[in-house]
């Protein structure tokens, strides 16, 4: 795909960054270079280094973002921005920006609303074995609780349509996005293709934010609270069995005693597996009722996407270019100065 075979596809490129003054000129330029007609934004997330002078100095469009945190700078930056396709990657220069045009490329033909880029061998070398093990771990995981849409959740390199963009709560904070926005698309079935490309290393002197046992614990939390949200009967379907197995165990031996002699000696322990029981019986309630409260709020979210154009090129931004006759509006005016009436 080259620009020109796009002209009405309104791009823009979306760089959520912290203290990467090192990489960030040559991430805007290569994205430049390989998108020459999309608008590219650096959202500033309080870095202490020269980040905006060195995004502003390349040619992006530079947005301080003052609330801590990747997923906040991301629920900014889809609500600020207006745009048919959107490009979401990191400032450190570990994604490569000439892989963009295949993605939008694979966005359009698979008529998708997300494209994950996915990172060659980043479970084998993520730059730390913990990460390593982290990524194999936490896709697993996102596989047995979700499906198995995705192969690397983890991946900030990413494109979505507008539908996606608009409709997406973003409610996390921090480095959990990616997963939360897995989950947006799993749980509302939305189509989605992936492509692979090598991963590259940061430039020498740049860190990385990410903490492995800090972040890995909050993404873990992350997938716990939304599998409650989409998937509650399971979740506490599970924490029932748990809640009456451990009753059962308790409660064995007092039985057995009790058939066998008569008599309760250890009364504390048979209130205890009792309570347990109590509640078993009340997760797996509690279960049945949100259970049916999560499919009406997927109905909900999936009557608001459709509302939102899908603009893949149709028209302009949020599909305003589309052809007049699918506005009756619009259609009328038009006639009417046509015909001169």
């Amino acid at each position: 795909m080259t620009d020109t075979d796009l002209p009405r596809l309104n791009i823009a490129v979306l760089l959520p960054c912290y203290n990467e003054g090192k990489s960030i000129a040559s991430v805007v330029i290569g994205f430049r270079k390989a998108l020459p007609s999309a608008r590219i934004y650096v959202y500033d997330n309080n870095s202490s280094d020269d980040t905006s002078s060195q995004a502003a100095f390349a040619g992006a469009t530079v947005v301080p973002s003052r609330r801590q945190g990747k997923g906040n700078v991301v629920r900014q930056m889809f609500a600020d921005i207006e745009a048919d396709v959107y490009i979401m990657a990191d400032g450190d220069g570990t994604y490569d920006p000439s892989a963009a045009p295949r993605m939008i490329d694979t966005l359009l033909a698979d008529r998708a609303d997300m494209v994950v880029g996915t990172r060659r061998n980043v479970t084998e070398d993520a730059g730390r074995n913990g990460h390593a093990f982290g990524n194999r771990l936490f896709n697993k995981i996102y596989r047995a609780l979700f499906g198995s849409e995705f192969t690397d959740i983890f991946s900030g390199y990413r494109a979505f349509t507008r539908r996606f963009a608009k409709s997406f709560p973003a409610s996390s904070p921090g480095f959990e996005i990616e997963t939360e926005m897995s989950v947006h698309a799993s749980s509302l079935r939305l189509p989605v293709s992936e492509i692979e490309f090598d991963y590259g290393r940061r430039v020498e002197g740049s860190e990385s934010k990410l903490s492995t046992f800090r972040d890995g614990f909050r993404i873990l939390r992350m997938m716990g609270m939304l599998m409650k949200e989409t998937k509650p009967f399971v979740f506490f379907s599970a924490v029932s069995a748990v809640l009456f197995g451990t009753a059962t165990l308790l409660s064995l031996p007092i039985l057995v005693e009790y058939f066998e002699t008569g008599l309760v000696s250890r009364m504390p322990t048979w209130m205890l597996a009792m309570t347990l029981t109590l509640g078993a019986m009340m997760s797996f309630t509690a279960g049945v009722i949100l259970d049916s409260l999560a499919r009406s709020r997927i109905e909900q979210k999936r009557i608001h996407y459709l509302s939102i154009a899908p603009a893949r090129g149709e028209g302009g931004i949020g599909g305003r270019m589309q052809r007049t006759e699918d506005d009756p509006a619009t259609y009328l005016q038009d006639l009417s100065r046509k015909t001169g009436t």
